[in-house]
């Protein structure tokens, strides 16, 4: 029988990691400067905690800002809680790290995504899609499918 190296799962448990190390530090210290983060996530995760009213408006992905209001975020291993403004609301919001398709931090022009389809954590040796992802450290990234992540389409 022959084993690969499962590339793929491993780069996706790494880009977690380094999400998780970035949010520890925010945490711990506040966002320097000018950083701040587009997260995008799959709201349909299993695990994902948000507002029931906020799951019904965006049944599928919603992304969140983490810039100039933010409270209480405490990160975990597998995913990080952190409260929200929406509209003068605030909101409690629990996020898996494997439900993060995008994570981007525009005034740096760093971002990644991370396409995960399926429910299995990634370091599941046998998944049953595999996530795609590229890391966008430039304005324009190309992944290996031909697709084209340009931080100009999370810019306001």
């Amino acid at each position: 029988m022959s084993r690969n190296i499962d590339y793929e799962n491993l780069m996706h448990t790494a880009m977690c990691a380094l999400i998780k190390n970035v949010l520890e530090d925010v945490a711990a210290h506040g966002l320097p400067g000018s950083h701040h983060f587009f997260i995008t996530f799959d709201t349909g995760h299993p695990d994902v905690r948000v507002a029931d009213w906020l799951a019904h408006r965006y049944p599928d992905q919603m992304t969140v800002v983490m810039q100039h209001w933010y409270a209480n975020l405490d990160v975990g291993s597998d995913g990080f809680t952190v409260t929200l403004n929406f509209g003068n609301r605030p909101e409690r919001l629990y996020i898996p790290y494997n439900a993060i398709k995008t994570f981007v931090d525009p005034s740096v022009e760093f971002g990644l995504r991370l396409e995960n389809t399926d429910a299995d954590t990634p370091q599941d040796p046998t998944p049953t899609s595999k996530p795609k992802i590229a890391l966008v450290p430039d304005k324009v990234s190309k992944q290996k499918d031909g697709d084209i992540v340009s931080l100009d389409s999370f810019r306001k």
